[in-house]
């Protein structure tokens, strides 16, 4: 009998499984988070549908056809409300907050969607070093800690993001925070994506995404408290890597689904694809868009 069948060898059948599951960090973990990404995907793509149907085509962006061959499904009340409110101009001269808050849950939809699967080498190589720790007898903090703590920076980076899209549109006085800015804006935002694609800073928080073995090795703690932190400190590190790529979104539209899948295999692959030749290749195609577009405005 294995140590750790020994510990549920007095309990009952179903005692007993609950026990090993919660010792098998790794399966556990691993459903959690990718249950979290597909639910997230599945709001997404339903709001989407949505907001296809209902807003006019300048506010979808880039790949309009697309979201308009969404599905536009009975959506239950509140979800219908979320879509409205992400969808209605802010009122005049004040910040309505039923709006923020639906913009901070779209944008912490988004990053959930598009940043835990970037995540994968940092919950890989935790529980590769837990499991190590366990097999020695040694306490080790469950890794859900660590992903509530790499969620947490992108729901302070959601703060700002909505804040910005509000920010930008009672600026422009004209359709909804969920609407792809005007052509010089939209520009700008495409010109800094792709420009810092090629930034010493974005190639330094891409080397701490892609090789967190250090870091987490490092800081290795049996505390929650620091487990947690440790987690916002890989946060921080992808945030510092893909922040500018979430700009894109302002360029594109806010609830373009399509361009949120191209932005995550971006992300994906540059973690997990050796080299940089997926980040400079997109880097090279937003500024490209971005010049042909301000060439286009003016």
């Amino acid at each position: 009998m294995s140590s750790d069948d020994a510990r549920f060898e007095y309990l009952d059948p179903a005692a007993a499984a609950t026990g090993r599951i919660g010792l098998a960090s790794r399966p556990l973990v691993y459903a959690i988070v990718a249950l979290a990404v597909v639910l997230s995907w599945a709001v997404l793509i339903v709001m989407a549908g949505a907001a296809a149907q209902r807003a006019i085509p300048e506010e979808l962006g880039p790949g309009a056809a697309i979201l308009r061959a969404l599905p536009d499904l009975p959506l239950p009340a509140l979800l219908e409300r979320f879509v409205a409110l992400c969808l209605s101009p802010a009122p005049a001269g004040e910040v309505s907050i039923p709006m923020f808050l639906a913009l901070w849950t779209m944008w912490m939809l988004m990053a959930l969607a598009m940043m835990l699967p970037a995540a994968a080498p940092m919950l890989r190589t935790y529980c590769e070093i837990a499991d190590t720790a366990r097999a020695r007898g040694l306490s080790v903090v469950h890794p859900l800690v660590l992903v509530a703590g790499y969620v947490a920076i992108w729901a302070l980076a959601a703060l700002g993001f909505a804040a910005t899209a509000i920010a930008v549109q009672v600026a422009a006085g004209s359709g909804s925070p969920a609407s792809p800015l005007l052509a010089p804006a939209a520009a700008l935002a495409l010109a800094i994506a792709g420009a810092y694609q090629f930034s010493r800073l974005k190639e330094a928080c891409l080397e701490k995404c892609r090789n967190p073995f250090a870091t987490l090795f490092a800081n290795w703690s049996t505390r929650t408290g620091s487990i947690f932190r440790l987690g916002m400190r890989q946060g921080l590190w992808c945030l510092g890597c893909c922040w500018a790529l979430m700009l894109v979104m302002f360029a594109v539209g806010l609830m373009n689904v399509f361009w949120m899948a191209l932005m995550a295999l971006i992300a994906v692959g540059e973690r997990q694809l050796p080299g940089r030749a997926v980040g400079k290749v997109a880097g090279a195609i937003l500024l490209v868009w971005a010049g042909a577009l301000l060439l286009v405005s003016l």
